[in-house]
């Protein structure tokens, strides 16, 4: 028997790879089928199940594409209604794969068709629990994200959740492995451990939210502190529903290498946005004017569904040489499918063109410290509420960038201000935001609040309500 955690860090996912004498299943797979595919060639195993723990909020799952490219029937728990050939299986059935079985465990709660499997070895020995968004390591999956398709208030699926954890899951035996679906960074919770694999004995003793007195203390345990999720999320679920096109047809499509000429005309005449993926330190330098820059070396995906909201949205991309497709795979997990091409030859190939071009004001941290002593700045920290807390610039202002359509309308375009986050990505992004929307009279600072914190520059973690919430 073979179980293969497939890690993906930009969506702080994790899909599962299970072989057990010739025949595999898949569970949460990635919308890109090659890795699984090359995986069942080199062990000679054929896809039996493909198992959904539920309908993805924060990406595109891959099961449609896997099962047409090999038969193998997609599992859902009870409950689940999609619009495509599927198993809806009952609580506690079980799944004869090779010499092993997978239970179903339904545990609805972060969604009504929420469902654990349970891998039990040839010997009848339970080994191992595949969680989804049910239970991660140190939390537990918000219970706000169903609330409108399930008619039920956050308060009420949480108390599912509850139940299904304290009936179904902390029975079980504490030697068994918990494989989540998701790890630290991902917006699916609020509390998750950097590990991605631990035993549910520890998750006993230190998840807080598997050591709550009753109910009551759970709900609002687990219902505290949520933050709004990001906008795109509705639109992979229903894409998880009802389907999409394929994974191969959108990466031809999308493929199209334009001339500066070519790319300049498509972007006039379709109002694609143009979506520069360089990092923050190149982009600075000089971009095509109105473009958004979100790094590839970073939270790409994540980013991009939050800043841009809408997965129709038409995209024209920048990238470094030979990241095209890199790209177009990326965006495509979270449901991205209408890049219509890439500038040839990258910005370079712009430059020659002898094309328009912008920058970013962007300053150093020193220079920052500097002009903070011969001047009084106003400085707008965009980093999450959480980091701002924890340490911030005596005079920044808390600004978060998930929350830019909201703050964005209180700046007062006549008063200059000083931007950053913590290394200077997520201030970038911001940047590119701004300009695109004629808002310049700012600078940004280079290497963000960690460079910052090696100058002189008065730091406190005292938080002050005014801090929060005003822009003057």
């Amino acid at each position: 028997m073979i179980v293969e955690q497939i890690y993906t860090g930009c969506l702080a996912q994790g899909a599962y790879y299970i072989v057990s004498n010739g025949e595999a299943a898949i569970i949460d797979p990635l919308r890109e089928t090659k890795p699984y595919m090359d995986r069942l060639a080199k062990d000679g195993a054929k896809l039996k199940y493909i198992f959904e723990t539920h309908f993805h909020a924060d990406f595109v799952s891959g099961h449609l594409d896997l099962s047409k490219m090999t038969q193998a029937k997609i599992v859902y728990g009870p409950t689940a209604n999609p619009e495509f050939e599927a198993v809806i299986g009952e609580d506690g059935q079980e799944f004869q794969l090779g010499g092993v079985k997978i239970r179903l465990i339904h545990t609805p709660g972060h969604t009504m068709e929420s469902s654990c499997y349970l891998l039990i070895d040839q010997e009848g020995k339970e080994r191992a629990l595949f969680s989804g968004d049910t239970l991660f390591l140190g939390d537990v999956g918000r219970p706000d994200l169903a609330q409108k398709a399930a008619s039920m208030t956050q308060e009420e699926l949480a108390g599912l959740l509850y139940e299904s954890l304290y009936n179904k899951i902390l029975p079980l035996s504490d030697d068994i492995t918990v494989y989540p679906a998701h790890g630290a960074g991902s917006a699916c919770g609020k509390n998750m451990m950097k590990e991605t694999v631990d035993s549910l004995g520890n998750q006993k003793k230190m998840n807080y939210a598997l050591n709550q007195a009753n109910k009551e203390s759970f709900v609002k345990a687990v219902t505290e502190g949520l933050t709004p999720p990001p906008a795109y999320f509705g639109m992979n679920v229903a894409m998880n529903k009802k389907g999409y096109d394929s994974f191969e047809e959108i990466k031809s499509k999308a493929l199209n290498p334009l001339t500066p000429d070519e790319f300049e005309l498509v972007a006039e005449s379709t109002g694609a946005l143009i979506l520069d993926t360089r990092s923050d330190k190149i982009f600075a330098k000089g971009f095509i004017p109105q473009s958004i820059n979100i790094g590839l070396a970073g939270d790409f995906a994540p980013w991009v569904g939050a800043m841009i909201v809408d997965v129709n949205q038409q995209l024209l991309l920048v990238t470094e040489e030979g990241k095209e497709e890199e790209a177009v795979t990326r965006l495509s997990r979270v449901g991205f499918d209408h890049v219509l091409g890439y500038l040839n030859g990258g910005f370079e190939s712009w430059k020659q063109a002898n094309k328009e071009i912008d920058t970013v004001r962007r300053i150093t941290a020193e220079q920052f410290e500097s002009e903070m002593k011969n001047s009084t700045l106003q400085v707008i920290d965009i980093r999450k509420e959480s980091e701002y807390a924890a340490e911030h610039l005596e005079e920044a202002y808390s600004k978060p960038l998930a929350y830019i359509n909201n703050w964005i309308k209180d700046i007062n375009p006549s008063e200059h201000f000083v931007m950053h986050c913590a290394g200077g990505y997520r201030s970038m992004i911001a940047a590119s935001i701004l300009q695109s929307r004629g808002y310049r009279n700012f600078t940004e600072v280079e290497g963000g609040f960690n460079a910052i914190s090696k100058t002189s520059v008065p730091r406190t973690n005292f938080v002050c309500q005014s801090k929060e919430y005003q822009i003057n």
